[in-house]
């Protein structure tokens, strides 16, 4: 008895003292804690109120929820909004939205919506491929390697950027979303991308020990064909079957019927409606001020085909961006964007602007980072894509404010659209699809440059979602 009193005497010691030892929380400190942070009358009304209350809705500026100004001057032909629902398809709703707006205004009275089921099913068998491929790629290494533990750790996502547009469309053309409409799965990306990855964690594991055993690489890449036709039957069991073939006619914004029906390849769709290959007619910029503007990098292994194209971006500052940004506006373009999405957003007016929330009076602080310190520390980066489709400008040409498409439904905000101040576009503003057009012979001699490699961990390099 007095053994066993005496051993649990040690742990209560033992533990006491690993619980205070440097850097814990010991009793004297949390005294200190204490003190600084006497109990005052208004605390107490704020845990009262925040008890049943959301934050945002106490922290709301009431100074800035007056009527918006919905005037832009300079502003792009409107189209119907889409929808991603419970998916992570932004990158491909704007990229698309970009593609059919283009169309529009190329034949002046022409409307399409491309499918986004069909285009997500070859994004997921190519990424598929990829993790396959890139674990197959990283054999010899072990399996705590930082580069084998990206692929295992991100072995599918419904994520992307547009070059992921470019590479997919160019391979595997489009087709009408009438054609292919969405599948729940679709909507709901979720429960699918958690099944489909534990299988190709699965198949991963195999292929490593196929190379560790000395096996052929012929009979690891007709291994790796088979997996992926397992892959291939999980997707079309939930995002239905890739058309192959299609009738359509053409309609104008009416929707009445401009054009004899005919059959397509999506292939041919593809070269009815965009007419030529995506890649090599646009740039992609960024705004990231931890590295050094005027030059090019890249992000290995951010793509969504293994022979397809890496992230590649020419960082810029951002008044450079804004001028790439107004001067294809002015021509009727829409673009490609992406931004930190939830810092400062009003949701219900679909507003964005630095003072739309006063967290730091709230809880009687500060928040006093920068845009790269944000970048650093990952509390911001891109995570949601949009279709930029006007801008307002003053009398010197300086912007206002930006307007920009989203994929949240038409009930969203702005009837679908996010109205964003000068200065949130400026510090939550990140990626920008430009055509090569609207760039200075100097930005498409920097873009042209070596890149840097980055690697994918980077705290920018997030997918858009």
């Amino acid at each position: 008895m007095k053994h066993a009193l005496f051993t649990l005497g040690l742990l209560v010691v033992n533990s006491a003292m690993g619980q205070t030892r440097n850097g814990g929380i010991s009793a004297e400190m949390l005294q200190q804690i204490e003190k600084q942070n006497p109990p005052t009358v208004s605390d107490r009304a704020l845990r009262n109120a925040l008890a049943a209350n959301a934050i945002d809705l106490l922290a709301k500026n009431q100074q800035h929820a007056g009527v918006l100004d919905t005037y832009f001057s300079v502003e792009t032909k409107s189209q119907s909004i889409t929808d991603q629902k419970s998916s992570g398809r932004c990158w491909m709703f704007s990229g698309l939205n970009v593609l059919r707006s283009n169309f529009a205004k190329r034949t002046d009275s022409l409307t399409v919506t491309f499918s986004q089921d069909y285009l997500f099913f070859w994004d997921q068998l190519e990424k598929a491929n990829l993790m396959l491929q890139g674990v197959i790629d990283t054999g010899s290494k072990p399996i705590d390697d930082s580069r084998v533990q990206f692929f295992f750790h991100h072995p599918l996502s419904d994520g992307g950027t547009f070059c992921g547009v470019a590479d997919l469309a160019e391979k595997y053309g489009l087709v009408p979303a009438e054609v292919q409409p969405e599948t729940y799965s679709a909507d709901n990306t979720s429960k699918m991308s958690s099944i489909i990855k534990s299988k190709l964690r699965e198949q991963g594991l195999e292929l490593r020990k196929m190379l560790t055993d000395g096996k052929k690489q012929k009979d690891i890449q007709q291994r790796k064909t088979q997996m992926l036709s397992e892959i291939y039957h999980m997707l079309v069991i939930t995002l239905g079957e890739p058309v192959k073939e299609f009738t359509y006619a053409f309609r104008d914004k009416k929707g009445k019927a401009v054009t004899a029906a005919r059959k397509y390849t999506p292939k041919e769709f593809y070269q009815e409606t965009v007419g030529s290959p995506l890649n090599g007619t646009f740039i992609m910029v960024m705004n990231d001020p931890r590295h050094e503007y005027y030059k090019t990098y890249e992000v290995e292994y951010d793509r969504h085909t293994y022979d397809g194209h890496n992230w590649k971006y020419l960082n810029l500052p951002m008044e450079d961006i804004e001028t790439l940004a107004i001067a294809a506006l002015k021509d009727g373009r829409k673009m490609y964007s992406s931004y930190d999405v939830g810092k400062q957003l009003d949701r219900k007016r679909g507003y964005a602007d630095l003072d739309n929330f006063d967290y730091a009076s709230l809880f009687g602080t500060t928040f006093t980072m920068d845009k790269a310190q944000r970048i650093a520390t990952f509390d911001s980066g891109s995570t949601h894509a949009m279709t930029l489709t006007a801008v307002d400008l003053d009398k010197d040409g300086c912007p206002l404010k930006w307007k920009v498409e989203n994929s949240w439904g038409s009930d969203w905000g702005q009837k679908g659209c996010l109205i964003m101040t000068a200065r949130w576009f400026r510090e939550y503003m990140f990626r920008l699809v430009v055509d090569k057009q609207y760039v200075s012979e100097k930005l498409l001699k920097d873009y042209a440059q070596k890149p840097v490699m980055l690697l994918p961990e980077d705290p920018l390099f997030q997918m858009d979602e």
